[in-house]
């Protein structure tokens, strides 16, 4: 790929720097922690690096609140190491995508302490503020992701601000013209310090309805695979007015107009909306939007052949020239080692490979590459929000942050020299990268061999897909670039199965993988549990 197109199919590694590694020993990750692991990091064969928050905040939601977008917070070092860290990373050939989180702020954040103390300030305006209804209520009936109410009330001004998550992360509000311009100089600021790009948070938050319309209700049989416990009352509503509102398209293009000025610098949105694979292709197409996209399709509980197809197959038929973006983890979710398997190594090394052989660019999360699961969490462990307010249906998301294990019988793992942020799993310290290195048969060495793998094919980078029909519990496709065809197989589950080759040639076997592989006898290939196939079409 052309260094203007580099993120085309690019593998972009996601850093949670709180649970990286801790070198000044206040058990929290830091730049200077991200630093030092760039060159395992690029041992992995990926393409780039996607830093979660580590701007200023008060860490309501750890770093997602943010009171400065242009000053480091202290705890996870200085401007200084940030400068350090692209430099290393683009001598390691890392490009560097750092999130930005445009539709909220911090309540510490200077424009909204200043908006709050009265109506008539310059930043009045700034923020999403409304009167209540004549009996003292919310303006409207929204409701807020992490639990209850949208409006909080704001006894200064005597009116209520509009929160999405935490009442301590109130919405900026868009439609005003001085908003957009600063959050574009913010953006700008990091591009002038040398970064390629931008993961956008909440991206389909950025507008609301200035009528403050009510949200209608959702109907139960709806309310499922949303990412939201059952318990969580955000899932009884269709969000048309608080979410994915028209006007966010503007903004999109003129944050392009800003990015194309720094050729090569990216944006990859994260998208959550009622039809999330129909805004990802909206917001996709064309050269005046967002270059990528991903949403949480692949990042739910559905784990089937069919689920993965349908999912593929519905943003591929509305996504045109947009591109994609797939991710079966993160920060937010569950650990793809337990949500969809047992954690068996062969399993999790089949996740890996799948997700990047699909069409488009891919996010993997750090411990991925060591298949690591997730971490059980006491309540008195526990430090997301999210998870305290829904608590014991839902544990929050302090399952899937919890320190990276670089060593197996260090107090801490190797993470750091005092005790953590939040604990070490047991069943982490088996899975340690210092165990694997050792393991020429372990999950991080078969992350790697794929990964190189897979650059050797730029057919797996840049080709079309195309998905053949089977049966649970096979995942069938094509992939094809030019007159090349390649045929591509997953079982997905503990169980053999097989595969009827009748009216499908093929040309020679794809092998150096690392993958367990289905075997070719006659007409029929023959899986063994979470075998996998490649193979060059005539």
């Amino acid at each position: 790929m052309s260094e203007l197109t580099w993120w085309r199919g690019a593998v972009i590694y996601q850093i949670y720097p709180r649970s990286l590694l801790d070198t000044n020993g206040d058990g929290v990750g830091d730049l200077r922690g991200i630093i030092t692991k760039l060159d395992y990091i690029a041992s992995l064969n990926v393409d780039a690096i996607w830093i979660s928050p580590f701007f200023k905040s008060p860490m309501a939601d750890f770093g997602y609140d943010i009171s400065d977008y242009r000053q480091v917070d202290p705890l996870f070092g200085t401007m200084n190491d940030f400068d350090d860290l692209i430099d290393k990373a683009h001598m390691l050939g890392l490009k560097v995508i750092i999130d930005q989180v445009l539709s909220h702020t911090s309540d510490q954040h200077a424009w909204f302490v200043e908006s709050r103390e009265s109506r008539t300030n310059p930043k009045a305006d700034w923020y999403v503020w409304a009167d209540p209804k004549d009996d003292g209520t919310a303006p409207n009936n929204w409701l807020a992701i992490f639990g209850g109410c949208a409006w909080e009330w704001e006894p200064r001004r005597q009116q209520y601000y509009l929160h999405n998550f935490l009442r301590s992360q109130p919405d900026l509000n868009f439609h005003h013209p001085e908003v957009r311009q600063a959050v574009l100089d913010n953006v700008e600021f990091w591009l002038k310090k040398g970064v390629d790009g931008f993961r956008l948070d909440a991206i389909t938050f950025c507008y609301h309805d200035e009528q403050l319309r009510d949200n209608p209700p959702k109907p139960k049989d709806k309310r499922q695979g949303r990412g939201f416990s059952e318990d969580n009352p955000y899932a009884y509503q269709y969000h048309y007015y608080n979410n994915d509102r028209p006007q966010t398209i503007t903004f999109i293009e003129d944050l392009r107009q800003l990015i194309n000025r720094y050729p090569g610098a990216v944006t990859l949105g994260e998208v959550s909306a009622e039809d999330s694979l129909a805004v990802m292709a909206a917001y996709t197409q064309g050269e005046e939007h967002l270059h990528m996209a991903y949403s949480f399709e692949l990042l739910t509980d559905d784990y089937s052949a069919a689920y993965i197809r349908q999912t593929v197959e519905a943003l591929e038929a509305s996504i045109g020239d947009g591109w994609p973006c797939w991710a079966i983890g993160n920060h937010d979710v569950q650990r793809v080692a337990s949500r969809w398997g047992q954690g068996k190594p062969d399993m999790v090394k089949m996740f890996n490979a799948m997700l990047s052989s699909l069409r488009g660019s891919v996010c993997s999360y750090q411990g991925e590459e060591l298949g690591l699961t997730e971490a059980p969490i006491e309540y008195h462990e526990l430090q997301d929000p999210f998870g305290k307010t829904f608590w014991p249906m839902f544990k929050g998301r302090d399952g899937c942050r919890t320190p990276m294990p670089w060593l197996q019988r260090e107090d801490f793992s190797g993470f750091s020299e005092v005790s953590p942020w939040l604990p070490i799993a047991a069943a982490h310290r088996k899975l340690a990268v210092e165990v694997q290195e050792a393991d020429k048969h372990s999950i991080l060495h078969g992350y790697r061999q794929f990964l190189a793998w897979r650059k050797l094919h730029p057919i797996l980078v840049e080709g079309d897909i195309q998905f053949v029909d089977t049966t649970e519990p096979l995942l069938v496709f094509v992939r094809s670039l030019g007159q090349k065809r390649v045929l591509i197989c997953f079982n997905l589950q503990d169980v053999d199965t097989k595969f009827d080759l009748t009216g499908i040639e093929l040309q020679v076997e794809l092998t150096g993988h690392g993958l367990k592989t289905a075997q070719l006898v006659g007409r029929e290939l023959k899986f063994s549990a979470f075998a996998s196939y490649y193979a060059i079409l005539k």
